[in-house]
């Protein structure tokens, strides 16, 4: 039976799906997370995710969830690298890259370092109740 694919609703807005992708990580406990807009520096991609996990299990699991989102929302997985050893999981979502470090490793790469001419992108605050 064929299934009925999910149309990308972002429409190339990277800030918006940025924002939904630190909401995603979240949920699934990602720590020390940092999203850049690199869109003015960088001609790869338009933002940067980084995050930590506690182990390699918890990197997996981060990857796990956000593949899940973004299958669910019809976000297209242009590739991933690490995921076995879960030590460094890159996920290419074309115009945002995510990086998931074990905690022991980020300081080591220090990929948030390297575009410190990025913009920070803040995650959407919660709505409160009226």
């Amino acid at each position: 039976m064929a299934h009925k694919k999910q149309t990308d609703s972002y429409k190339g807005d990277y800030l918006r799906k940025t924002r939904d992708l630190l909401q995603w990580l979240e949920e699934k406990q990602a720590k020390d997370m940092v999203a850049l807009d690199v869109s003015k520096v960088c001609n790869v991609t338009e933002a940067l995710v980084v995050v930590s996990a506690g182990s390699a299990r918890h990197a997996q699991a981060l990857a796990d969830g956000l593949l899940a989102k973004l299958a669910e929302h019809g976000i297209e997985l242009m590739g991933m690298e690490g995921y076995r050893t879960g030590t460094w999981i890159l996920i290419d979502i074309n115009d945002v890259l995510v990086h998931i470090f074990q905690e022991e490793y980020r300081g080591f790469y220090n990929v948030e370092g390297l575009w410190t001419e990025g913009e920070t992108i803040v995650p959407e605050p919660e709505p409160k109740d009226a």
